[in-house]
């Protein structure tokens, strides 16, 4: 799946994943690298997504407000 069609609950749902195998100390050292460039991937998608649905959202009420 590329990160395009990745939506915002799959990636923050994968993201939260990561970070609770680090808090826990599951991950090991060997992997513990790809897991946060994972996880900086992921927080761009969603990023993205939330700032794309703010623009929407803003647009839709200055349409309302006209």
């Amino acid at each position: 799946m590329s990160e395009s069609e990745i939506n915002y609950a799959r990636a923050f749902t994968e993201l939260q994943a990561i970070v609770s195998e680090i808090e826990l100390g599951q991950i090991s050292v060997d992997i513990l690298s790809e897991k946060v460039k994972r996880a900086a991937e992921l927080i761009a998608v969603c990023k993205t997504k939330l700032s794309s649905t703010e623009e929407d959202v803003n647009q839709i009420l200055k349409e309302l407000e006209d």
